[in-house]
C-alpha cells in the first residue's frame, strides 16, 4: 500500500505532542540538588502512576508485540502471565530490599552484601553487555521492521533504526529518567488503548471465528518441542521472571525512583495487574488472526494486520504509538545503561565525582553505535525476535540472578567464590545451547537449561566458598527480608 498524508500528518502529530507535553511537564517538576540522584532515578519523585506506566512501556515493545505475534500462536501469552509473578517478587520482596539499603542500581546492593566492588562490577559488566548487544538492537530491529511492514515502504530498515537511535538517545541523554518515565506513560496509555483496538478489530475481520487454525497454535498446554514446553513453566520461566523484573536494573530503576517504598509498590502493584489483563490478549491475537487471514508470515504478521486492517487515521496514530513504544523503552535501557556505567564502573575505579550528565552523553553515543552494529543477527527469518532474544540472554540471566541469590541468602561468602560461580555458569551455558552453531551440545530446551546453569552457579559458588576460601556460610534471610527492610 501507500503511505498516505494523513498517516503522516496524524503520525508527526502525535510524536511531537507527545513530546511537548514531556518536556511541559519535567520543566515544571522539582529538581534534586543530587545530579546522580535526579538523572537517573528522577530525584526519587516519581509517583506510582509513572512507575506503573514506565514500567509497563519499557517492557512493552516491539519485541512484544511484534515478536510475540510473529509466533502466531496463544502459547506465548505465557511470558506476559508468568511476568505477574516476577512483579509480585519485585513488589514484595525485592523492592523493599533496595530501599533498605539505599541504592542507586540494583548492582550496588551486590556491593554493600558483599563488601566487595569487583562482584558489582562484573554484574554492571554483564548486564551491559546483555544491553548493548541483545536488547538494543532487538528493539531497534523490532521498530524498523514493524514500520517497513506497516506502511508497505521500501526504505533501508538500518535507515529506520538509525532514526529511531537518535531520537531515543536523545530523550536519555538530555532528559535523564525523569524524561523518559514521563513520556513511557503518555505513550503508554495510547499504545494500550490503540493495541485493544487494533485486537478487537482483527478478530472482527475473522467474525471471530478461530476455525482452520491449527490446534497447537490455540493450546496453552506446549508440547516438548514446542516454543515454551509446559513443564518449562515450573522450572526456568519463574527464575527467568525473576530476575527479568526484579534485579535488572531497566525495570527496577523505575519502582527505585518514587518517594517511598508504598508508593513504588503502588506502581507495581497496577503494571501488574495491566499485564495480566490488557498484555496477554494484545500480544497473541492479532498473530493468530494474521495466521488465519496471511498464513505463516512470522515476524510481519503485526505490522501486516495493523496496515491492512486499521484505517489511514489510526494506523497512523498507531505508528506513533509503536514508535513511542521503541523510543522509550529503548531510551529506558540507555539510560539504565549509563547508570552501570557512571555508578559501577566509573565512579569505582575511574573517577568517584564525574561529571553526571557529560559522562552519560558519551557513554550512551558508544552504546548506541555498538547497538546499532549488532542488529543484522536478529535479522533471521528462521526465528522470531522473541524467542532470539531469551535464548542468547540465558548467557548472563541466569549466572547474574545467581550472585543475588547468593548475596541475598547467606553471609560469610567470599565474593570471589560468587565470581567464579557466574563465569562457570556463562560457560555452561554457552556450552549447552552453542548458540554459535547449529546444534545444541545438550538436547534440553533453553528454558530447562537456564534453571539448570542458575543451580550450577549457585552450588558452584557455596561449594567453592568452604573448600578453596575456607569459609562457611551462614542462612542470613532473615536479616535481609525481615519486617526492617519493609520500614
Amino acid at each position: 500500500m501507500e503511505l498516505q498524508n494523513i498517516q503522516v500528518i496524524v503520525f508527526l502529530a502525535i510524536t511531537a505532542l507527545i513530546g511537548l507535553v514531556t518536556y511541559w511537564y519535567c520543566r515544571g517538576a522539582r529538581h534534586s540538588e543530587n545530579g546522580e540522584q535526579e538523572y537517573f532515578l528522577a530525584g526519587g519523585s516519581l509517583k506510582w502512576y509513572f512507575v506503573a506506566g514506565s514500567i509497563t512501556l519499557t517492557n512493552l515493545s516491539t519485541d512484544q508485540l511484534v515478536g510475540m505475534n510473529g509466533n502466531q500462536m496463544a502459547l506465548l501469552a505465557w511470558w506476559e502471565l508468568a511476568a505477574v509473578v516476577g512483579l509480585m517478587m519485585l513488589c514484595f520482596v525485592f523492592i523493599p530490599v533496595y530501599y533498605k539499603y539505599n541504592c542507586t542500581t540494583t548492582t550496588e546492593l551486590l556491593e554493600k552484601r558483599y563488601n566487595n566492588k569487583h562482584i558489582r562490577a562484573l554484574i554492571s559488566v554483564l548486564f551491559l553487555l546483555g544491553n548493548i548487544f541483545i536488547f538494543l538492537p532487538a528493539i531497534l530491529y523490532g521498530g524498523a521492521l514493524f514500520m517497513q511492514s506497516m506502511f508497505g515502504i521500501d526504505v533501508n530498515i538500518y535507515i529506520i533504526a538509525a532514526i529511531f537511535a537518535i531520537v531515543g538517545s536523545a530523550y536519555a541523554i538530555f532528559g535523564g529518567l525523569r524524561a523518559v518515565a514521563v513520556s513511557d506513560t503518555f505513550s503508554g496509555v495510547l499504545l494500550l488503548s490503540l493495541a485493544i483496538a487494533v485486537t478487537l478489530i482483527a478478530l472482527n475481520a475473522i467474525n471471530f471465528d478461530f476455525t482452520g487454525i491449527p490446534k497447537e497454535r490455540l493450546t496453552l498446554i506446549g508440547a516438548p518441542d514446542s516454543d515454551i514446553p509446559f513443564a518449562t513453566l515450573f522450572t526456568g520461566m519463574i527464575f527467568i521472571q525473576m530476575f527479568y523484573w526484579s534485579t535488572n536494573q531497566t525495570i527496577t530503576q523505575r519502582a527505585m525512583a518514587s518517594p517511598n517504598v508504598k508508593e513504588a509498590q503502588k506502581g507495581i502493584l497496577a503494571a501488574a495487574a495491566i499485564r495480566l489483563l490488557v498484555v496477554p490478549p494484545i500480544i497473541v491475537l492479532p498473530g493468530i488472526v494474521s495466521y488465519k487471514l496471511y498464513g505463516d508470515i512470522g515476524d510481519a504478521a503485526y505490522g501486516q494486520i495493523v496496515g491492512d486492517l486499521l484505517p489511514s487515521y489510526l494506523s497512523g496514530a498507531f505508528a506513533a504509538a509503536i514508535a513511542a513504544a521503541v523510543l522509550t523503552t529503548f531510551n529506558s535501557i540507555l539510560n539504565a545503561s549509563a547508570a552501570l556505567w557512571v555508578c559501577d564502573i566509573h565512579e569505582a575505579y575511574f573517577s568517584k565525582k564525574p561529571n553526571v550528565k557529560r559522562l552519560s552523553f558519551w557513554v550512551s553515543i558508544v552504546m548506541v553505535l555498538m547497538a546499532f552494529a549488532m542488529i543484522p543477527i536478529f535479522n533471521n527469518p528462521e526465528q522470531s525476535i522473541i524467542n532470539t532474544v531469551q535464548q542468547l540472554y540465558g548467557l548472563l540471566s541466569m549466572p547474574i540472578l545467581s550472585a543475588f541469590i547468593v548475596g541475598l541468602l547467606f553471609k560469610n561468602v567470599d565474593a570471589r567464590s560468587v565470581i567464579l560461580g557466574v563465569i562457570l555458569g556463562v560457560g555452561f551455558y554457552f556450552y549447552a545451547t552453542n548458540p554459535m552453531g547449529e546444534a545444541q551440545n545438550i538436547n534440553l530446551h533453553y528454558i530447562h537449561l537456564m534453571a539448570i546453569t542458575l543451580i550450577l552457579a549457585v552450588l558452584s559458588a557455596l561449594i567453592m566458598n568452604k573448600v578453596v576460601f575456607k569459609k562457611t556460610v551462614i542462612w542470613d534471610a532473615k536479616t535481609v527480608f525481615g519486617r526492617a527492610a519493609l520500614e
